[in-house]
């Protein structure tokens, strides 16, 4: 008797279900937006949108609207990507350099799916769209920054052997020299740095070290750092969302970056250039004011600028120690609060074992003396000279906070400070992800427009669909009932697909097409074998319905076999892949799980609905 338990067909309605209200999201068109997001000192806030609306009415720019989303930031719609383009332009004239203004995509899947995961899947830059840059480390920089570490180096082994020295600096030529006190044992020095440095080069004379850093060592400090490069940029866009970005090296010193979904080159140089961390100085005393404007500094301080305005309209400035007490290299960790006790947003970090060691240190050498929090960010700029790009850095820095050290501190505690929780997240997520290694400019940048990225979806949806017309056409002719069975499997499949990868946030491109329609062949030749089974039992002189039971019974075990060899070559690909190769594995694994469950499963339980409650069946539709 042909059967099939309740329990099973329960549960193929509610993946059906789950199925249905999951996919749906993707056919929810998405609006053109212009995405505009505070820098630090502005805010986005109701007199800001309304600022903006206006601005646009006087220029007679039609918009469908504008809201402030859950992050923080200003959305405007437009109807078409044109009037996207404009509403850009005249923002970006009309705000400055306090916003970064942005085009975006806005979705219009209702509130309620949003509120329960349903959305549309990710696109790949193939498909929605994106941007390209082709950026290189800058060699000097990175170099200069080992040998700003070197001279550290000697300096703190000189200092623990008691070695007097009158300096220790870095040369143009990538030398550093250290010239010691007089009277001081030349020889012993020596010793101690080849001991610590031992593929360095060393020359002394009189009462002077010369230190060389090998080629070969320089080589290395340069694929260090852009190796280290790659996973800053790889934390950085992950963290901010980006799906699935192609973050590959190419030659020497360069880094190609794709980033699906994201129009605006400027947003995104924000993204992948900026460098922001913290320092943490002493206070050094004296008058500030005096120092800033008669540049009387002493020798041991720098001149800083607070966030707090003075009488004068200025920053208010402050003295701090040239010497660093901790930095964001040595951070592990970061992460953005509330403080209740401030009632300021912000910052909790916690240092590695060097970094804790030097806070702990001067910590308690200077309980009750004031300390302060620098707030440091390298923001990358194009601008238009002579109407060519010119690509430059600005560099800001500002002391966030200046408190008395209560007590000794370690390798954790808070800065507070910050103006604002997307401020304190922006940071912890710029610290956690950490600073870039040496500087890197953008030497290639391309746009692919996301009607470029529908010319492709619209093609592959065409092979998808058409593979599926070419299956129903040719099962209903040769298998007739049974091949209306497969297609409802066929169909379901697919819908089964699709919500899965919007579930689980996979990013679909054109590899990624290509493996449904793979997969979609593969449902083909399970639901072939399943037929073809259930024809041969008939021919033996089985009645139908037992026919049709030892059918599925039969092909079942082929069937999951096949899908377990196609689905470990799948897993290898996603596994072991990037870019396209790894969006192709994910769609073949995801479509193996979903053509054999509708395959065995579903299938069956058609089949069953329509031919198990006859009693005298004679013959069946195959």
């Amino acid at each position: 008797m042909l059967e099939y338990s309740r329990l099973k067909y329960l549960l193929i309605l509610l993946t059906l279900a789950l199925s249905v209200l999951y996919a749906v999201p993707n056919a929810f068109p998405q609006d053109p937006a212009v995405q505009i997001t505070a820098n630090r000192g502005a805010k986005v806030d109701e007199a800001l949108k309304q600022r903006v609306d206006v601005l646009l009415k006087q220029a007679s720019v039609t918009v469908i609207g504008s809201e402030i989303d859950k992050d923080g930031n200003l959305l405007v719609r437009t109807a078409t990507d044109d009037d996207q383009t404009r509403v850009a332009d005249i923002v970006r004239e009309e705000l400055g350099s306090g916003y970064v203004v942005a085009l975006n995509q806005a979705s219009t899947v209702p509130a309620w799916m949003q509120k329960i995961g349903a959305k549309p899947m990710f696109l790949g830059l193939d498909l929605r769209g994106g941007v390209y840059f082709l950026m290189q480390v800058d060699r000097q920089a990175a170099l200069t920054k080992r040998f700003e570490a070197t001279a550290e180096d000697i300096r703190s082994l000189l200092r623990d052997n008691r070695i007097r020295y009158i300096s220790v600096e870095p040369t143009a030529g990538g030398t550093v020299v250290a010239k010691l006190g007089a009277g001081q044992n030349l020889a012993e020095a020596r010793r101690l740095i080849g001991r610590d440095m031992p593929t360095y080069q060393i020359e002394g004379e009189g009462e002077t070290l010369s230190v060389r850093i090998p080629e070969a060592e320089l080589d290395k400090i340069l694929t260090d750092a852009v190796q280290q490069n790659i996973g800053t940029l790889s934390n950085r866009i992950n963290e901010l969302g980006v799906a699935e970005p192609i973050i590959q090296r190419q030659g020497a010193d360069r880094v190609a970056v794709q980033l699906p979904g994201v129009q605006d080159t400027a947003q995104a140089k924000r993204i992948l250039g900026a460098t922001a961390t913290l320092e943490y100085r002493g206070v050094v005393e004296g008058n500030a004011v005096e120092a800033r404007d008669t540049g009387n500094v002493p020798p041991e301080a720098r001149v800083y600028a607070r966030k707090e305005i003075g009488p004068d309209g200025k920053p208010l400035p402050v003295l701090l120690n040239k010497r660093v007490i901790a930095s964001g290299e040595q951070l592990q960790s970061a992460s953005s609060f509330f403080d209740s006790q401030s009632g300021t947003p912000a910052v909790r970090v916690r240092l590695n074992a060097v970094g804790g060691q030097r806070m702990f240190d001067y910590s308690s050498a200077h309980v009750g003396k004031p300390m302060a929090v620098v707030y440091i960010e390298r923001i990358p700029e194009v601008k238009i000279v002579d109407g060519k790009e010119v690509h430059t850095t600005r560099t800001n820095e500002q002391v966030i906070s200046v408190a008395t050290i209560q007590g000794t501190l370690g390798k954790e505690f808070q800065t507070t400070g910050l103006e604002s929780m997307k401020e304190a997240s922006d940071l912890a997520l710029l610290l956690r992800a950490g600073a870039l290694a040496a500087p890197m400019d953008f030497v290639d940048e391309r746009t692919i427009g996301p009607s470029l990225g529908k010319e492709n979806i619209d093609r592959g949806l065409k092979a998808v669909g058409f593979s599926f017309i070419f299956a129903l056409g040719f099962f209903l002719i040769y298998y007739r009932m049974f091949g209306l069975i497969t297609c409802l499997a066929l169909l379901i499949n697919l819908l089964m697909v699709f919500a899965l990868m919007s579930v689980i946030g996979a990013t679909m491109s054109l590899p990624g097409l290509a493996g449904i329609a793979l997969t979609v062949g593969m449902s083909v030749d399970a639901n072939v074998l399943i037929n073809e089974r259930i024809r041969e039992e008939l021919r033996l002189g089985l009645p139908p319905q037992k026919a049709i039971a030892e059918g599925y019974d039969r092909a079942s075990g082929t069937i999951l076999d096949a899908n377990v060899t196609a689905f470990l070559a799948g897993l290898a690909m996603f596994a072991f892949g990037s870019g396209p190769l790894k969006g192709f594995g994910m769609t073949t694994m995801l479509g193996i799980i979903t053509s054999a469950y509708t395959a065995v499963s579903v299938s069956r339980g058609i089949a069953t609905l329509i031919y198990g409650g006859k009693r005298k069946l004679k013959s069946v539709a195959i």
